[in-house]
Order: structure tokens, then C-alpha cells, then sequence
């Protein structure tokens, strides 16, 4: 049982020039570069507005993974109090940049002028308290409460975020942004460029669930047919010959079938739906 955490922000977004900071807390296996992610329930979300004004997206995602760090701290310690020992928590950001401060593999030079506080995330790393690694956004699960949807967005992540009968169980790496440009139809994957997170069927019956089939119905004979299903035919002058007699009494007979199969599809389908 290892706490996965998965942070995003949203430069700009929101009232006085401020920043949304989004995060998805849940538990699960070591995830491994590659191989798709094992999700599970989540047993916390921020979703909140940063109080400082972002200079740049790179310290929006900084004051973000700012404000999941400290959650995680605290349900590391009660992960460990509860017999749960935790390697570095794994961390998912979508900003290069960010990644690269916190992981000391940039020089950092503007980056001075950021929130001080920020730069507590460099001593947790140095520490092994948390592994921070860049994904792509589209494979983000902190992408959704930090930004605006369509009711079309919402819809598509449903799944993901409230248990439905098709709710996934595992998440497929998305592919670099530098490999999905001009490729996108080429990968042939289930992500969406206006939306976050693979596309799943919205049907309400589960993956590999087997089909209902139709109720046998037992046809009675045409003798028995009801006084409504009955054939009226014209008046017309009697078959005088016995060829003109079979064929009269065969177009009956195939008039009466007919309206009897109109009806028993009809019933057939009321009871299907």
C-alpha cells in the first residue's frame, strides 16, 4: 500500500491573477516507467486557489506540489504509524521545469526571485522523502480539479474519479507531447487532445458483461388465434374450381400469418425493453 500522488496546477485561471493547484492522493503499488498505473480510490484532493500571485506556470506547479507535499507528509506518517512503511513518494508533474528544480538538474538562476517557501520541496527530495518525475498532462489525475470542464469534460472523466460500473482499473501512459505532435491519429491510443485521461465506453453495463437474450415465446397454433387477429375479407363471388378455392384460402392464410408475426415482434419487443 503506496501513496501515489499525482499534482497539477493552472496558471491564470482564476480571479486577481491567481493560480488553481490541484492534486489526487491515493494508494497503491510502486508505479514503474512504461507500464500502465494501478488506480485505485482516492483518499484525498486539493483543490484549492494559491494565495501568492504565480510569476510563471513553473511557480504555479512549484506552489503546487508545495501544498501536496505537506498533505503528504502527513499521511506518510500516519501510512507508517498503521504498520505501512513508504519508499520516496512518487510524485507526477507535468511541468519540465518545475521537475528540474526540485531535482537540482537545471540551473537555476531566475528562479531565485520565486516563493522561498517553494524550496522546501529540494530538501524532502535530497532527504528521499518523495520521488518527483515529470509525465505527460494527459495522464495526470491532478489535471481535473485544478481546471474548468465542459459538461462534455466532466462526463468523460466520470469514471475515473467516482466509482461506476466501468470504472478502469488501470491508466495507459500517454505518449510526450513532442511525440503526439502531427502523430496523434498515428499512435492510435485512447487519449484526446481537448480532454485529460483515456476515453472509455459511457455504458452503463459492464466491460465484457453477456448479453441479455430474448425471452423464448411459445407461438399458438393459427386455430387458436384471438377473435381481433381474425381475417376479414371483401365479398366477392365464390371459386367456382378447386384451384381457385386452394389459392383464395392461401391468401388468407398468409394474410392472417403476417398480421400474427406483426404482432408477436411487437410484443417480443415490449418485453426486451
Amino acid at each position: 500500500m503506496i501513496l501515489n500522488i499525482h499534482s497539477d496546477a493552472s496558471y491564470l485561471s482564476a480571479a486577481r491573477a491567481r493560480s488553481r493547484a490541484g492534486g489526487y492522493f491515493f494508494l497503491g503499488s510502486l508505479p514503474v516507467n512504461g507500464l500502465p498505473i494501478k488506480l485505485n480510490g482516492n483518499i484525498h484532493v486539493t483543490c484549492t486557489i494559491l494565495k501568492l500571485v504565480a510569476a510563471s506556470a513553473a511557480e504555479a506547479e512549484l506552489g503546487a506540489l508545495f501544498l501536496n507535499g505537506k498533505e503528504a507528509k502527513v499521511l506518510r506518517l500516519t501510512l507508517d504509524e498503521l504498520g505501512h512503511p513508504q519508499p520516496p513518494t512518487p510524485i507526477h508533474v507535468d511541468n519540465t521545469t518545475a521537475v528540474g528544480i526540485v531535482n537540482s538538474t537545471i540551473k537555476r538562476q531566475r528562479s531565485r526571485a520565486m516563493e522561498m517557501r517553494y524550496f522546501w520541496l529540494l530538501d524532502q527530495y535530497a532527504q528521499k522523502n518523495f520521488n518527483i518525475q515529470y509525465h505527460p498532462g494527459l495522464e495526470n489525475m491532478g489535471d481535473y480539479p485544478s481546471k474548468r470542464h465542459t459538461g462534455a469534460g466532466h462526463q468523460h472523466v466520470r469514471p475515473y474519479y467516482l466509482h461506476t460500473k466501468n470504472s478502469p482499473t488501470l491508466l495507459p501512459r500517454a505518449a510526450k507531447p513532442s511525440t503526439r505532435r502531427g502523430c496523434a491519429e498515428i499512435l492510435g491510443d485512447n487519449y484526446h487532445k481537448s480532454f485529460p485521461l483515456p476515453r472509455i465506453s459511457q455504458s452503463r453495463a459492464p466491460v465484457n458483461a453477456p448479453a441479455m437474450a430474448a425471452p423464448a415465446i411459445s407461438l399458438p397454433p393459427l386455430s387458436q388465434l384471438p377473435p381481433f387477429m381474425s381475417v376479414r375479407t371483401r365479398q366477392s363471388v365464390e371459386p367456382t374450381t378447386n384451384s381457385e378455392r386452394t389459392l383464395r384460402a392461401a391468401g388468407a392464410r398468409l394474410t392472417q400469418l403476417t398480421r400474427y408475426m406483426r404482432i408477436t415482434q411487437q410484443l417480443t419487443n415490449i418485453l426486451t425493453h
